[in-house]
C-alpha cells in the first residue's frame, strides 16, 4: 500500500472562521480514533490549529460527521461547542444542508439521473450494508439521486446528492443498480486501487452556518490521482 503523509497543512483546509474549520481530507486517513490505533484526522486538525494560533494545551475540535476511510473529500469540524451542537443538530434533521459527491463508477447506469430508494442493514460485524428494495427487519430507509457526467475509457463519472444519511449508503446504492465504484472491492469491484482509496469524494456542501445564519458552499477539489486524473 503506499505511504501517504496525513499531516494538515493550510492547503487541506477549505474554509475556516472563528466557529468552524472544513478539510479536504485525503483518502486512507480515519476521522476519528478506532481498533487500529491510527493517528484520525480530528487529532491532526487539533495540531494545525495549536499551531497556527499558538495555543498551548488541548484544542476544542469536534466531530460533526464522518467520511469513509477509503474515501476523500469534505469534512466539518466544530471549533466551539456551540457551533457543534447546532451542526449536529443541522446533519441529524437532514435540513438545511445539501452535500454533493462525485462518483467513478466501472458500468454506466441505465438513466443518466434516476432517485435510489432502497432500505439499508448494516452488518456490524463484517462493516458491510446489505440492500433491500423494500422495508426489512431493522433496515434504514435510504435516498440518494444521481446524474451522469462524463465517460473516459469505459469509466463513468456521476455526481451524486444524497437524501439521508446512511451507512456506506452511496457505496451501497450504486452497487445495487449495477455500477459499481471503481477500488470498492467491498462492493464488488474487481481490483483495487494502488493506494487502497476508492473513487468517492464528497466534493461540494452548502449549508446554513451555524451562529451566522448565512448560506455557506464549499468545494473541495478532486484527488490528483488513480482515475480522478482522467476526469480533470
Amino acid at each position: 500500500m503506499q505511504l501517504l503523509n496525513f499531516s494538515v497543512t493550510s492547503e487541506d483546509v477549505i474554509f475556516e472562521d472563528n466557529h468552524l474549520i472544513i478539510i479536504n481530507k485525503k483518502s486512507g486517513m480515519l476521522v476519528q480514533s478506532d481498533q487500529t490505533g491510527d493517528i484520525p484526522l480530528v487529532e491532526e486538525v487539533k495540531k494545525y490549529l495549536a499551531h497556527k494560533y499558538n495555543k498551548p494545551g488541548n484544542v476544542f475540535c469536534g466531530v460533526i460527521h464522518r467520511l469513509d476511510r477509503p474515501v476523500s473529500g469534505l469534512v466539518i469540524f466544530a471549533k466551539t461547542s456551540k457551533a457543534l451542537v447546532r451542526m449536529n443538530e443541522l446533519f441529524r434533521e437532514h435540513e438545511n444542508i445539501e452535500k454533493k459527491y462525485l462518483a467513478i463508477v466501472l458500468n454506466k447506469p441505465k438513466s443518466d439521473t434516476d432517485t435510489l430508494v432502497h432500505w439499508l442493514v448494516k452488518n456490524t460485524q463484517k462493516l458491510y450494508a446489505m440492500v433491500y428494495t423494500k422495508e426489512v427487519r431493522n433496515s434504514q430507509r435510504a435516498e440518494l439521486y444521481f446524474q451522469y457526467i462524463s465517460t473516459f475509457e469505459r469509466q463513468h463519472l456521476l455526481e451524486v446528492t444524497l437524501k439521508t444519511g446512511r451507512f456506506h449508503q452511496i457505496r451501497a446504492q450504486l452497487s445495487k443498480i449495477g455500477s459499481t465504484i471503481v477500488g470498492d472491492l467491498k462492493y464488488g469491484a474487481p481490483i483495487p486501487n494502488t493506494d487502497a482509496s476508492i473513487c468517492l469524494h464528497s466534493y461540494s456542501c452548502t449549508f446554513l452556518h451555524p451562529i451566522k445564519n448565512e448560506k455557506i458552499t464549499v468545494i473541495a477539489p478532486t484527488p490528483n490521482k488513480n482515475a480522478w486524473i482522467d476526469f480533470k
